[in-house]
């Protein structure tokens, strides 16, 4: 009984996106240069809220936190995909399918409270601005971030506690870049029908719920802000807009993962490359474009590191 339910799939190989080297050129480029910048881009974010006093505020340590959470996701899946392009075949460990599935799913989880609470400040700073000190104190900061992180962890883990002690004895072969769970279970040598259900409905409730509740409490701020003066009205819409066009991003390709009900092949992929590389890449352009006290914040950061480059050469 033992010899039968052990796994004896060591590894599992990717069909990956395309068997034209053109177009396998074209996305090599692309991907590189939008993973390159999405790193930067986030790191940059990151290291500007840390050094720049001005900017440690609840908005901005949340900020802070999520382009630390896209810097971790943007390279779960997207340095692999991006060696994988022009090797043959395509494949990955066992652990390593396995790691992805679980990392993908912890941070996804945790992005998505962290957009919720993000809301949440905007709605205690537009609708509650006399308590709102008060409210978003560091405490609660902290409160909030450690909520996102054991929300995103128990998700992940619960998840992967079904399906990791799967027996895997024959298919091997994934549709796909990279780990992703309901391609995963399909390879298992057991009737895996309700599990598989069990955990679409599952990511797919949690991101359409989360997608909801963000959605509502936006159109309520929205509400609110009309009530205010037009100065104040002008600055909270902008900032609105910027929170709502990253939850769009994010959200709707999850959404049309887990609640479509017949998936197609290159339109899945191609939203998983905008998920796992583009959406990590326009977050903090988002979050940077009209938002002025970030590009004051960088301009420091780049005055300084200049100031202490010429010192530097000055005393060589």
């Amino acid at each position: 009984m033992d010899e039968v339910n052990r796994s004896v799939v060591v590894e599992f190989v990717f069909l990956g996106l395309t068997d034209s080297w053109e177009i396998q050129l074209l996305l090599f480029l692309f991907s590189s240069l939008v993973y390159v910048a999405s790193i930067l881009g986030n790191l940059l974010i990151l290291l500007t809220v840390i050094f720049d006093h001005h900017l440690h505020s609840p908005m901005y340590f949340l900020l802070a936190n999520l382009s630390f959470i896209d810097l971790g996701f943007c390279s779960i899946a997207a340095p692999k995909m991006i060696c994988d392009l022009f090797r043959n075949p395509k494949v990955i460990s066992f652990g390593g399918c396995v790691a992805q599935i679980f990392f993908s799913h912890a941070l996804g989880g945790v992005e998505m409270v962290l957009l919720i609470a993000m809301a949440f400040d905007r709605y205690v700073a537009i609708c509650k601005p006399l308590h709102y000190l008060t409210i978003m104190n560091p405490r609660m900061c902290i409160l909030l971030l450690l909520l996102a992180w054991i929300t995103g962890v128990t998700h992940s883990g619960v998840q992967m506690a079904f399906v990791v002690d799967l027996p895997f004895c024959g298919p091997n072969v994934l549709d796909s870049f990279f780990c992703d769970l309901p391609q995963f279970i399909k390879l298992a040598c057991t009737d895996t029908y309700r599990l598989q259900f069990m955990v679409t409905a599952n990511s797919g409730f949690i991101s359409l719920a989360c997608f909801c509740v963000l959605m509502i409490s936006y159109i309520f701020i929205l509400v609110t802000v009309q009530k205010h003066s037009s100065g104040i009205s002008s600055k909270a819409l902008s900032t609105l807009a910027a929170h709502i066009t990253v939850v769009l991003l994010f959200f709707c390709p999850l959404i049309f993962f887990y609640i479509w009900p017949h998936p197609i092949s290159h339109l899945d992929k191609f939203l998983a490359i905008f998920d796992a590389i583009v959406t990590p890449f326009l977050n903090p352009v988002i979050y940077t474009f009209r938002n002025k006290e970030m590009k004051v914040g960088m301009r420091k950061i780049k005055l300084y590191n200049s100031i202490n480059m010429n010192y530097s050469y000055s005393f060589l």
